[in-house]
């Protein structure tokens, strides 16, 4: 997806959203019909009869035809491929969108190619029933077939063009580096580099902690409290964004300098699970494994290693992570005394002493070198060496 901001005028955010109600309306109805399906009743609607339901709401509802036609068939071919994508294994379950957390339509076909160049810097797309809206080109636009406009919690409003990039070609230096993940660093590299993503400056985290505390105050349903929650969400988008353009930056960079990324499988949305437990089994630790969750998340774990996948595919090799942080680099002892701290390791048979992420990111190097090519040269896709010629098999002996 290539993503650029979108500018609407004051009318034209007036017909965006009411384009993203009609999407949502049309959606979360298709969505009902699936989820009344039981095993003693029919089976439920598909695309064909909801498009022909459709047909027959919009003949009988003049807010509903007011709409676009192509934003609300769009939605019901996106929920059809969501049950498809579900089904298959790939995705989650399809769920409710609500108003103000998933705004946003899709225009396909002849439609998404009405773009035009103003200047230098400025464009413009044709939105079914909205008229030409200016976004800023920050950079090339792709070959597309379809878009999708949609709007964050922040008020902000996005274009993004399906077009699928190429993958970033190996240099073929025949280097290999190993990333560990930690919360206070959130890359550390076998080289010894460090890198995190900015975050929130102190004034920010402090106001973000007073706005969250006036949010608590407020009334529900009250102007101020929808004034508080866009000002939080305002906070939170810069976040994000930092920790997006983090990941961006260093994924890209390890694509171009590396022939093989070596990173630990880590299992990110089960480590960030809450520890609440339940009322007979309740959980302990909770407020610390709260924090920890927190952690972990603003750290981009799981967004950098999806990065790194997509720009470098078959060049990234999860490496199971125990005992990483416990051996030394040097000799290859493993012992828990080894880690002194979060941020030093010193081994106590040879005396060896470094970043304990940095050593950590060393072992992870050597087995994603051990693992990504043997020593007769191919990739290993099996336990057994495809050049390697058959051995004989050991008679069994007999009792």
């Amino acid at each position: 997806m290539s993503r650029f901001r979108l500018y609407p005028t004051a009318a034209q955010e007036v017909l965006l959203l009411e384009a993203c109600g009609h999407a949502r309306y049309v959606w979360n109805l298709a969505l009902e019909q699936r989820n009344m399906w039981r095993r003693d009743r029919p089976h439920a609607p598909g695309y064909v009869a909801q498009a022909r339901q459709l047909t027959e709401a919009r003949r009988e509802f003049d807010w509903l035809a007011a709409g676009s036609v192509t934003v609300q068939q769009q939605a019901l071919r996106d929920h059809d491929q969501a049950w498809q994508n579900f089904f298959a294994g790939t995705h989650g379950r399809p769920t409710w969108r609500k108003r103000g957390q998933s705004e946003g339509f899709r225009i396909v076909g002849g439609e998404a190619q009405r773009v035009r160049r103003d200047n230098g810097r400025w464009s413009a797309v044709s939105v079914p029933k909205v008229g030409w809206v200016r976004f800023k080109r920050s950079r090339h636009l792709p070959d597309f077939k379809s878009y999708r406009v949609t709007r964050d919690r922040a008020g902000r409003w996005h274009i993004a063009f399906a077009a699928i990039p190429d993958p970033i070609p190996a240099p073929g230096t025949g280097e290999v580096v190993g990333v560990d993940r930690g919360v206070k660093v959130a890359a550390a590299l076998s080289t010894g580099e460090l890198s995190s993503p900015a975050g929130l400056r102190p004034q920010e985290a402090q106001r973000l902690l007073r706005l969250q505390r006036c949010l608590s105050r407020a009334r529900k349903g009250s102007g101020r409290r929808e004034r508080v929650k866009r000002q939080i969400a305002r906070l939170r988008a810069r976040e994000a964004d930092r920790r997006k353009d983090w990941a961006e930056k260093a994924s890209t960079g390890l694509a171009r300098r590396f022939d093989v990324i070596g990173v630990e499988a880590l299992n990110v949305r089960a480590m960030t699970r809450s520890a609440r437990g339940t009322e007979a089994t309740p959980g302990r630790n909770v407020r610390q494994k709260a924090g920890l969750n927190r952690g972990i998340l603003a750290a981009g774990w799981g967004l950098l290693v999806a990065r790194l996948e997509q720009k470098a595919p078959e060049r990234v090799v999860r490496i199971y992570p125990a005992f990483t942080s416990q051996t030394c680099h040097a000799c290859g002892h493993r012992a828990p005394e080894n880690r002194k701290s979060q941020a030093v390791f010193r081994c106590v048979a040879c005396g060896y002493q470094a970043n304990a992420d940095v050593n950590a990111a060393r072992n992870i190097r050597d087995i994603a070198a051990g693992l990504a090519v043997t020593a007769r040269g191919d990739r290993v896709k099996s336990a057994r060496s495809v050049k390697r010629e058959p051995q004989r098999k050991r008679v069994p002996t007999v009792a």
